[in-house]
């Protein structure tokens, strides 16, 4: 068919279009849907299309998040807190049969009487040891006869049987004769064994009926029993435990009693100790002697077993001590001299941070002081009891870290010992801040300042207590001497000094020709023979500033806190820390005035090596009353100070010392810095007075990065022009 167009023009035929051919497949739904709702439209001409989105990703996702919630769900806090439940209640049937178990075998056998003797042994109690043996032979001996008389048991059961039988229907005939007679009824005669049989009956009928529900619930009730032994025992771990009781532990601040002090062990860490304890019949209680109260505390000796080092237990003071719930200060190590034993003392919760009494000498105004019979009262051990030591000859070391109570520590024994009128002092305190200002009237000389002036008069003074050591040693034998007290504090200073006299020999330093450290070698070589002591106290003791020969010559060797263990074999020696002191574990800040004591002179447990002192403290105004009543013993005493006192300091000196080598320093830290090199010139120095100083030196200070600074250059430009017109200066 053709078309004819508006203008006559024939237009050709359309071409008809064949329809798509049509698939007699149905399609799945799911498919076609996908199709309509997201047709695939291929990015280049010829590319074949996409096959459709399958559902799989998201049933994957689907998947993932299940199991997310199921992770979340196993692993959260409801379900550990489900998880700790299970496992505690399980231990503690499992614990409680385990405890029930050793106690029947501990009562059926003479694991007990073992035990004991051991023991016994252990801690040296022969005579007990001996005792317990015997109980034990008596146990066996009883046990033995039991078992034979079962052998016989049959006959005389049998025996005893019948003749209760025949006895018993005796005395129910004769019952029954006696009713009898009574009612007149001869039927009678047999009432009482016709009772007695119906008794068995309702027995047996009233055990028929509680035999089913009896035997259904023993082994609940068994079950129930064991947890309860198991709970008592506390046989679940820690972890187990509900939060509460883990924060804060179950025996807090509880007595110390022997399963804490094996469970404490047990869990320390050690291999071969938890292996034994579990190996023991007792659960390790044969190890530990008897626990006894022992001042603020209790003390405890461990016997260790084989294949266990008493220093395993030393490095893990601080881990005993957490599973004693208690903190690492409560809780002393030391070493008995019983072989493989260690020594536990284990404070009251919190008794060590409350504070001692007060010192005698504040206390008791007529309190004496004898140098060669008495003891001075220098506080409390750990015990409780008091702390006296002797100073009779005996030359004295006390070391510790800076304001941790060293020089109040020293001082009151130099108190107590002052109110002896006999005994002279000569003291040389290099800190010089006035700690030991109240012994102007009282020491013969009396040194107080820092600088190298100062350091010079000490030696000196030293060098003195040796010539007159010399002049003793030189008297008649048998001549009796008043003692003679040397006392250098902050020795280090002296022993860094670098000046050098006019004979080229150091007056610091360590080496052989140094002045202080030959004088002090002397001293303790002989001083003591002829009365002459010398005591020193030291700030972080080094090789540098407290030399081995030093530190060995001293009698009585003290330390407070210190920083390393190295620093507390330097202060108290090798002996001393290996036997448990350790003044490196004290609480910086916190223990001030508390001393690790080694040497002789203090009473020191049998078989200690040292004895930890709480000292009393004496502030300025209990130590200058004090003072005053020695005095007033003593009479008129004319004390020679320093006369580096009386020298004009140098300020401008003292400023480019304190600068070194540094370009420009801070002023407030060249003030800080000046107040240690010199404290009494500087301590009071406001900002001010630095400032006038380097004003009218021509070096003023200036600002730097916002701050204000003093510059090296300025200060030495100074120094030179007023060394070049000395007159212009003045």
């Amino acid at each position: 068919m053709t078309d004819v167009s508006v203008n006559g023009a024939v237009r050709p035929p359309k071409l008809a279009t064949r329809p798509a051919p049509v698939s007699l497949a149905k399609k799945p739904p799911a498919a076609d849907a996908v199709e309509r709702l997201a047709p695939v439209v291929p990015l280049h001409p010829g590319a074949p299309a996409a096959a459709p989105a399958a559902v799989g990703p998201r049933k994957k996702r689907r998947a993932l998040k299940a199991g997310r919630a199921l992770r979340k769900a196993v692993t959260g806090e409801h379900a550990r807190t489900a998880g700790r439940l299970a496992v505690r209640h399980t231990l503690y049937i499992t614990g409680g049969t385990r405890v029930v178990a050793r106690r029947a075998w501990s009562a059926r056998t003479a694991a007990r009487y073992e035990r004991m003797t051991a023991a016994a042994e252990a801690a040296g109690l022969h005579e007990q040891a001996k005792e317990w043996e015997e109980r034990g032979r008596a146990f066996r001996a009883a046990r033995h006869q039991r078992r034979m008389d079962l052998l016989t048991a049959p006959q005389k059961i049998a025996k005893s049987a019948v003749a209760g039988a025949a006895t018993g229907g005796g005395v129910l005939l004769a019952l029954g004769g006696a009713l009898a007679w009574s009612t007149g009824s001869w039927a009678d005669v047999l009432t009482p064994t016709i009772g007695l049989i119906e008794g068995i009956r309702w027995a047996a009928d009233f055990i028929a009926m509680v035999w089913g529900p009896a035997t259904t619930a023993a082994p609940w009730l068994t079950v129930a029993g064991l947890w309860a032994v198991g709970r008592h025992a506390q046989t679940a771990p820690t972890w187990a435990m509900p939060a509460a009781q883990r924060a804060v532990g179950t025996d807090a601040g509880a007595p110390i009693t022997p399963s804490i002090v094996v469970t404490a062990l047990r869990d320390l860490g050690i291999a071969p100790l938890r292996t034994s304890i579990k190996r023991m019949g007792d659960a390790g209680a044969q190890m530990l002697g008897p626990i006894v109260i022992a001042g603020c505390g209790v003390e405890v000796d461990v016997t260790l077993p084989s294949g266990v080092s008493t220093d395993e237990v030393q490095k893990r003071r601080k881990k005993l001590a957490e599973n004693l719930s208690r903190h690492e200060h409560e809780v002393f190590i030391t070493i008995p001299p019983a072989a493989r034993t260690v020594r536990l003392w284990i404070a009251d919760s919190g008794a060590l941070d409350e504070p001692i009494g007060p010192s005698p000498l504040v206390t008791d105004p007529d309190t004496g002081a004898d140098y060669k019979t008495g003891r001075a009262p220098w506080g409390q051990d750990l015990r409780g009891d008091a702390a006296a030591i002797s100073l009779f000859q005996r030359h004295l070391l006390i070391t510790g870290l800076s304001n941790q109570g060293k020089t109040a520590s020293l001082r009151a024994l130099a108190l107590w010992l002052a109110l002896d009128p006999t005994v002279e002092f000569r003291l040389a305190d290099l800190k010089g801040i006035g700690d030991w200002g109240m012994f102007d009237g009282l020491a013969t000389v009396l040194i107080e300042g820092p600088t190298d002036e100062h350091v010079i008069e000490a030696t000196e003074m030293v060098e003195g207590l040796v010539a007159e050591m010399e002049r003793r040693m030189l008297a008649p034998k048998g001549t009796v001497f008043p003692p003679l007290v040397g006392i250098v504090d902050e020795a280090q200073v002296a022993f860094m000094c670098p000046a050098i006299g006019k004979d080229k020999r150091p007056y610091g330093g360590t080496k052989a020709n140094s002045r202080y450290f030959n004088a002090v070698r002397k001293i303790h070589n002989q001083g003591r023979a002829v009365s002459v002591t010398l005591w020193q106290g030291t700030q972080d003791p080094t090789n540098d500033n407290l030399p081995k020969l030093v530190r060995e010559g001293a009698h009585i060797r003290a330390s407070l806190v210190l920083g390393t263990e190295s620093q507390g074999r330097m202060a108290l020696g090798d002996k001393a820390v290996d036997g448990g002191a350790a003044p490196h574990l004290l609480r910086q800040g916190l223990d001030k005035g508390t001393v690790v004591v080694a040497g002789d002179g203090i009473k020191v447990p049998a078989g200690q090596s040292s004895i930890t002192v709480r000292t009393h403290y004496l502030d300025d105004a209990a130590a200058n009353e004090i003072a005053e009543r020695a005095k007033a013993s003593r009479g008129d005493v004319t004390t020679a100070t320093s006369t580096a006192d009386d020298t004009p300091v140098d300020h401008l000196a003292d400023i480019a010392a304190v600068l070194g080598d540094a370009d420009r320093m801070r002023t407030d830290e060249v003030r800080q810095r000046l107040a240690e090199r010199n404290p009494r010139e500087y301590r009071d120095w406001a900002a001010a007075d630095l400032s006038r100083v380097l004003d009218d030196a021509g070096a003023p200070a200036h600002k730097s990065h916002g701050v204000m600074v003093v510059a090296r250059a300025r200060v030495r430009d100074a120094i030179a022009a007023r060394d070049e017109n000395p007159t212009e200066s003045n």
